[in-house]
């Protein structure tokens, strides 16, 4: 389908929810409660065919495609807070300002844009879609078609649930996404890769959309000599190779004490031999990548550094084994890009300062984990890098903290999304101020003569 074929589809349907918007229907809490309740029991209704979706276009064991399931955990939070999100926030008053009152007063942005991955193509819809639900709105959403199998579930599933005059699913290539992006939306959450985030940000530049980006980037993993190697080989090992590395917050690479070196390297082989085998090739639990050009890009980093463990492929199967590099420098090709694969290169440091330092000529990554039992260290690496989160002594994990936000910062993306932090993003957090007429000083009228003292006092300027 040409762009121009896809644009008029698109721009009706766009017209159809402005229309419903404007009607005032989703502002009510009850409505929303029940929108909420609805999608919960579609994604428990739907549970088989998510997970044989994430099987086909993945390759995912049953369990990690229950992982695409688990967004019900945030679905449930955001049914039982969201009353409170969604009350008047009482703001304090200036001596100056008073008498009156202020407060903020969220209410829906109108429609959303909701442009989703191929990694985890369910979870990373469904997400964002709730929030933009929560706070009133209606919503487009574009799926990934990296991923057909969990596109078409979740065309089907939205089907059913909603009137596609409130929330829709636009299947498609890149030609629908730029019939998408050519059309003017209250707001943009994409999740995906950085290139593809200018184009998002370039296109919502035109029509002045604000935009949330969640990107990626090469996240680190610190490891301190004071540490439990085995625990912390056994969570590098499951957050790494978890969906086959293809994961946004998943450990990029090592860089670990020279000390502890060794010790960390025979760790982490033997975890990944008890996690998936002598030949992980016919392990159950071992992913595939999403597709050729994936595996292409990912085999060509296999030429650099010495294979530690792993290194073997099948591209008829796309499969790619566990690997750890080790020799890597800085300056490798390997280093220059996100791997979002089963690809674990291991550099080593000598001192902290020195590990905080190379970590500081880089970009911001989205996440950073750090080892240590040493509460120095951890407050070092937590007042001296930044990154969209940090993790201490595991990974992954804080992404299902639903108090906390979940986003990036600089090249790794911008905004925040997850609980409330979603309910706000697709939220005009209005601010109201509001005087009684029964006193009106005249401090601030005109003509001015003889109030210059005054209004210095009241600013604190004498």
């Amino acid at each position: 389908m040409s762009t121009l074929a896809a644009a008029a589809p698109v721009a009706d349907l766009l017209r159809r929810q402005r229309t419903y918007w404007a009607t005032g229907a989703t502002r009510s809490l009850d409505f929303r409660l029940d929108q909420l309740r609805a999608l919960r029991a579609a994604i428990v209704k739907y549970q088989a065919e998510i997970i044989d979706a994430a099987k086909h276009d993945l390759g995912r064991p049953e369990f990690e495609g229950y992982i695409e399931v688990a967004v019900i955990g945030e679905l449930d939070y955001a049914i039982k807070h969201l009353r409170r999100w969604a009350k008047p926030r009482r703001a304090a008053l200036a001596l100056s300002q008073r008498p009156g009152s202020a407060w903020v007063q969220p209410e829906p942005l109108g429609v959303a844009l909701i442009i989703g991955p191929w990694n985890y193509p369910f979870q990373l819809i469904i997400s964002p879609l709730m929030g933009a639900i929560a706070a009133g709105n209606c919503a487009i959403l574009k799926p990934s078609e990296l991923a057909p199998a969990t596109s078409a579930v979740l065309a089907r599933l939205i089907a059913e649930t909603f009137d596609p005059a409130y929330i829709a699913l636009v299947e498609g290539g890149v030609d629908t996404a730029q019939a998408l992006l050519a059309e003017k939306f209250d707001h943009i959450l994409f999740t995906g890769g950085e290139r593809v985030g200018k184009i998002v940000m370039q296109a919502a530049a035109q029509h002045l959309t604000p935009v949330t980006l969640e990107l990626g980037g090469k996240s680190p993993c610190i490891v301190d000599v004071d540490v439990n190697v085995e625990i912390a080989a056994r969570r590098i090992v499951w957050g790494k190779f978890l969906n086959a590395g293809q994961t946004c917050i998943a450990p990029d690479y090592l860089l670990v004490d020279e000390r502890v070196k060794a010790d960390l390297v025979t760790a982490l082989k033997q975890r990944m031999a008890d996690c998936y085998g002598e030949n992980p090739a016919n392990s159950p639990d071992f992913s595939r990548v999403v597709n050729e050009r994936q595996f292409d890009r990912l085999v060509g980093l296999l030429s650099q550094g010495n294979i530690v463990v792993g290194g073997d492929h099948n591209r008829s199967d796309r499969y790619i084994a566990p690997t750890l590099i080790d020799g890597v420098s800085w300056d490798a090709p390997v280093m220059q890009e996100e791997i979002f694969g089963p690809i674990l290169p291991i550099l080593t440091y000598r001192s902290l300062d020195e590990a905080i330092a190379s970590l500081s000529q880089r970009p911001k990554p989205l996440a950073l984990y750090v080892f240590s039992r040493d509460r120095q260290v951890q407050t070092q690496v937590l007042d001296r890098t930044t990154a969209g989160s940090v993790c201490i002594n595991d990974v992954i994990l804080q992404v299902a903290v639903w108090d906390l936000p979940f986003g990036g910062v600089g090249s790794s993306g911008m905004g925040r999304y997850h609980g409330q932090y979603s309910f706000d993003t697709f939220s005009n957090l209005k601010s109201v101020f509001k005087k009684p007429f029964w006193l009106d000083m005249d401090w601030r009228y005109p003509p001015y003569e003889s109030k210059i003292k005054l209004f210095q006092k009241m600013m604190g300027l004498s």
